[in-house]
């Protein structure tokens, strides 16, 4: 089993799924503040490999959705630059296993990466359950509570998503 490293918004439904997902196939999840993280360019680099600048944002960040930023108009380190000032655009979780650093969560990838198999019959349906859902999008109901949000957010539900840019999250 696997040591994991996980960088995420905490209190993000979406984060705390991919959490129990890790955690059922015996890996040991250590969680921290993707938000609160003291990055450098160098480091937050090494998470985004050869994928395009577009895909290392998050793309509910509000600036995102807003059209304030736009990821496939960036160069590489004005991107770095930007997601050093305000982390909410960076793509979550932010994964690292040994040497191995990844964005996103890909179930498929991270299946074949260190294996997403229940290790306890009793956890199967649950593992079963999370693995049809949809772990890259923010999790919540449109009748969710913005009061269980930090300042630093944005989720998009429709109508309310003006309210999410001021107070909610979650984007994977």
């Amino acid at each position: 089993m696997a040591r994991v490293i996980f960088y995420s918004k905490p209190g993000c439904q979406g984060g705390t799924k991919q959490k129990v997902l890790l955690t059922a196939a015996g890996h040991e999840v250590i969680a921290y503040n993707l938000l609160t993280e003291p990055w450098t360019v160098e480091r937050l680099r090494s998470f985004f490999g050869d994928r395009p600048v577009a895909e290392w944002f998050n793309r509910s960040a509000p600036k995102v959705k807003s059209g304030e930023i736009v990821p496939e108009k960036l160069d590489e380190q004005t991107a770095l630059l930007l997601m050093l000032k305000e982390p909410l655009l960076i793509r979550r979780p932010l994964l690292e296993i040994g040497d191995r650093r990844e964005v996103g969560f890909d179930v498929q990838r991270i299946d074949t990466w260190i294996g997403l198999k229940p290790v306890d019959e009793s956890l199967q349906e649950i593992s079963e359950n999370l693995m049809k859902q949809d772990l890259q999008s923010c999790s919540h109901a449109k009748d969710h509570h913005h009061e269980q949000h930090n300042q630093k957010g944005g989720c998009n539900h429709g109508n309310d998503s003006q309210q999410h840019q001021k107070q909610g999250n979650c984007k994977h």
